[in-house]
């Protein structure tokens, strides 16, 4: 994985055309909840921008339970060197997912439907949001990083007590801590456990 942390790139006009899919699309298909239109920027797109900082130039990344694409789809939008797998369980979010990639020109993403602990490959990175608490993150996602690689789980305000409450013993070698995007957050805290390499 390269150690380089690249400045993000942020078209507007993609991330408003992408803003407005959510509010049209993901609220009229049930992936983003009928009060969330008016909240599309600060509470989704804003919130999951500052990941973006925190993913090594060129890695290779896998976004498991990739819902509406937060943050898969932002992380895509915002760092076009990185090439992103956006899992996702549900068929209804996964074509939701594909017809976004091809509405917004997004040559770095693919979409895969399945779950995370039965999917099989190699990632630098791992990003997760409000998909599970961490221990189970864990377990479904460990054999998905490559060495030298990490998890990246977007928490709330209660991260530092959740990573605190997270037995590492089976994992040999993991590193954790909670990571500070140099983008504001917006509340958003984000843990990382990083394999030993």
């Amino acid at each position: 994985m390269a150690s380089e942390f690249p400045q993000i790139s942020v078209s507007r006009e993609t991330f408003a055309r992408y803003a407005e899919i959510l509010r049209s699309a993901g609220v009229e298909r049930g992936l983003i909840g009928p009060r969330e239109g008016e909240r599309i920027w600060e509470r989704h797109i804003y919130n999951c921008l500052p990941v973006a900082t925190l993913i090594p130039f060129g890695a290779k990344v896998i976004d498991i339970g990739s819902g509406a694409g937060l943050p898969g789809i932002v992380l895509a939008l915002a760092r076009p060197d990185i090439s992103i797998l956006l899992l996702e369980p549900l068929e209804r979010r996964a074509t939701f997912l594909q017809e976004v990639i091809r509405e917004l020109g997004l040559t770095n993403s693919t979409v895969a439907r399945g779950k995370a602990a039965e999917f099989q490959g190699k990632f630098d990175v791992v990003t997760a949001r409000a998909v599970a608490p961490m221990d189970r993150l864990l377990a479904w996602s460990w054999h998905l990083l490559s060495p030298g690689g990490r998890i990246l789980a977007m928490k709330g305000e209660r991260a530092g007590e959740e990573l605190a409450a997270t037995p590492l013993s089976r994992y040999t070698g993991a590193k954790r801590e909670i990571l500070e995007p140099t983008l504001p957050t917006g509340g958003c805290k984000v843990i990382s456990i990083a394999k030993a390499g």
